[in-house]
């Protein structure tokens, strides 16, 4: 069985982030640390967790969003300002990267059991937490994304120690999942288009992808064979 650590557990409540066109952003991207041994998880969110707008964050198919430690190191490399809690993550863990979680994977948290369903999309809140417009496409281009879980079965949940992988989905990869959401088939080599055409139709028929995310795969799919037709 494949464990994984759990290097920290984070909550927030919406709070004005900053101002766009001087009306109050709402957004619980700014996470505290959990300092209690343990907490609850039910099927939307982490006790003392919440989002703005659940129609486009969290809700069923997003409710943990769990990033590699790791990658940290990697973006402070890149010149950029990054402390675990600074992505709006929930779980921080190590040893597990987007390369190797697949969607459909489930996994075991103390008594919860979640899934996981979707890579995470960042949006203009992740540039106003981190004063950074250029983190989006750095975070695209990188594929340091992490990903979201749904909840299978609630439970109290610790905030050390580990998790594990309980079985193991055959769908595609979180990597594979973002490339084929962010791939520019006007500038991919046309040798190179039915492969990425098979990886797409895998996307879009992996049954524990989220129906948000798979909705917008398909409409990209759908304006990629329309060019391909002229």
């Amino acid at each position: 069985m494949t464990e994984f650590g759990v290097a920290g557990v984070y909550v927030g409540k919406p709070s004005v982030l900053g101002h766009q066109r001087d009306q109050p952003v709402l957004s619980a991207i700014t996470k505290a640390r959990v300092e209690a041994p343990e907490l609850t998880l039910t099927e939307i969110n982490l006790d003392g967790d919440d989002q703005a707008d659940r129609t486009v964050h969290g809700g069923v198919d997003k409710a943990v969003y769990v990033y590699p430690a790791e990658h940290y190191r990697a973006w402070a490399e890149d010149s950029f300002t990054a402390a675990p809690g600074d992505f709006g993550e929930n779980v921080s863990v190590t040893g597990a990267a987007e390369e190797e979680v697949r969607v459909g994977d489930v996994w075991e948290w103390g008594e919860a059991l979640l899934q996981v369903s979707q890579p995470r999309t960042p949006c203009f809140k992740l540039a106003m937490k981190t004063r950074r417009k250029d983190i989006i496409p750095a975070m695209i281009d990188s594929g340091r994304s992490g990903w979201y879980f749904r909840v299978l079965r609630p439970g109290t949940v610790p905030t050390s120690g580990a998790m594990k992988l309980v079985e193991r989905s055959d769908g595609p990869s979180i990597t594979e999942v973002y490339l084929v959401s962010y791939a520019n088939i006007a500038q991919l080599d046309p040798s190179r288009h039915d492969a990425l055409f098979a990886l797409a139709d895998r996307v879009v028929n992996t049954p524990a992808l989220s129906p948000q995310f798979r909705a917008g795969v398909q409409s990209t799919v759908e304006r990629w064979r329309a060019r391909r037709a002229g």
